[in-house]
């Protein structure tokens, strides 16, 4: 049996960052529904793709069937990512 069936099976946390920004806490205190908060990515930007916090690929937003999606537009290279399991 390969062995590399035995990981095939695990469940990893997937995440999208649209972007990041700083705001001191008496900002977010205020915050409610309708608030918007800015990031520091325009709109045609790619968002980072995370799996259990190391990026792995940017992609792009998209609708399929009234939800979001992501279309993946290019991966980190595989060495970086093997090198990012070792930490």
């Amino acid at each position: 049996e390969n062995k590399l069936d035995l990981l095939l099976d695990l469940n990893l946390s997937v995440s999208v960052e649209l972007g990041r920004t700083t705001m001191m806490i008496k900002d977010i205190l205020e915050l409610g529904r309708g608030s918007i908060i800015e990031f520091d990515k325009l709109v045609s930007e790619a968002v980072d793709i995370h799996v259990n916090g190391r990026k792995i690929a940017e992609g792009e937003v998209v609708v399929v069937d009234k939800h979001f999606g992501i279309r993946i537009t290019s991966l980190v290279d595989p060495a970086e990512r093997i090198k990012g399991l070792r930490k």
